[in-house]
């Protein structure tokens, strides 16, 4: 039984400033380490559920955040940059199962600690279908791509909140509640390792009856900018359109979740750069 693990980090217990997940920065090396036992938790209640292999997509800041010599369940590790497929790299339909590890809140949902959506610089909020997204759900149309089931998602209430609409029934650990955007309510550390390995362990154990994400197709993705200048740059991409209702956003629809996601991902690539 093969799970496909993406890692992000600021919904690791106990994280809530820019400084202690971003690389150079004095916290950063502590984190990390909270982070690498927040994975290798849900990797080995995994493995008591009843997986076997594992890869695990370092999809946080540098993607280059985890020690491989230490990832529990001797598992791959796909780590870098400019991945064609960014935090889902890797998936394919040969997975049983997809976590969602240390995920956070939207930018502009409820209250979530370090919310983002992939680029705070440019991006103010994603609907997808109409409905708010965030990361989770938008990587989530790579799952539908591959018709394998979001099975587990860790953070704070209201990742997992976000996550419901589109993969209904994934398990959720929150180890966490937030405060505000720069303030949580964090488990200790230890307790935090064992909430996700038991919902680990009972997300694969119920993988026989999970079910793939519920997005209808074709999707839409509407995404707004900080301003009109980033929402007009996005239009060069094909298949990226002009919000006729609102200056600061756009449009883009496809019936292959995956090409969808795709090309969300190259307008975040492109005004990542032009934010910057």
């Amino acid at each position: 039984m093969r799970i496909f693990v993406s890692s992000d980090m600021e919904g690791t217990a106990g994280v809530v400033d820019w400084s202690q997940c971003r690389p150079g920065q004095s916290e950063y090396e502590y984190y990390r380490l909270l982070l690498q036992e927040e994975v290798n938790a849900a990797i080995e209640g995994a493995l008591v559920g009843g997986a076997t292999e594992f890869l695990v997509n370092d999809s946080h800041s540098t993607m280059a955040n985890l020690r491989p010599d230490a990832l529990a369940g001797r598992a791959r590790y796909l780590s870098g940059r400019h991945k064609p497929l960014y935090m889902m790299q890797g998936l394919d339909a040969s997975f049983d199962g997809v976590f969602f590890v240390s995920y956070h809140g939207s930018m502009s949902g409820a209250r979530a600690t370090l919310s983002h959506t992939y680029n705070p610089a440019a991006i103010s909020e994603v609907r997808l279908n109409g409905v708010l997204a965030g990361e989770s759900g938008i990587n989530a149309l790579v799952a539908l791509g591959h018709g394998v089931p979001v099975a587990l998602i860790t953070g704070d209430g209201t990742t997992a909140a976000e996550l419901e609409p589109f993969s209904p029934g994934t398990l959720a650990a929150v180890v966490k509640s937030s405060v505000s955007r720069f303030a949580a309510d964090s488990l200790h550390p230890a307790r935090a390792r064992e909430v996700i390995h038991e919902a680990a362990r009972r997300a694969v154990a119920s993988l026989a009856s999970a079910e793939v994400p519920r997005i209808e197709l074709p999707a839409t993705l509407t995404v707004r900018f900080r301003n009109p200048d980033l929402a007009e740059m996005a239009t060069w991409i094909n298949g990226v359109e002009a919000d006729p209702a609102d200056p600061v956003a756009v449009r883009v629809t496809d019936d292959d979740p995956i090409r969808l996601y795709r090309t969300f991902v190259t307008v975040v690539l492109l005004t990542r750069g032009i934010a910057e």
